[in-house]
């Protein structure tokens, strides 16, 4: 098994990568355009899995609990801290 910590570390850097700061400065960027990364889908087996150690350990927010891709592709993913 991979190391969470490293993992969430590596999600918050392809957050950065491919989202956007709104006005508060904040990054986000939707699911499905993290989903369909090429570089996120050779990082992550489980891009899910990772979002969801993310969001307990409060590094990101996101509605709902379990993303899936196509139903959740327009689900915001934000940044929590930096």
């Amino acid at each position: 098994t991979m190391n969470v910590e490293h993992e969430i570390s590596l999600l918050v850097e392809e957050i950065r990568r491919l989202g956007t700061k709104n006005a508060d400065g904040q990054v986000s960027v939707k699911f499905g355009v993290l989903f369909a990364d090429d570089k996120c889908a050779n990082l992550f087996e489980a891009l899910v899995g990772t979002l969801k150690a993310a969001k307990r350990r409060k590094v990101v927010t996101y509605q709902g609990e379990l993303l899936l891709q196509g139903v959740h592709d327009n689900v915001d993913i934000m940044l929590l801290q930096d």
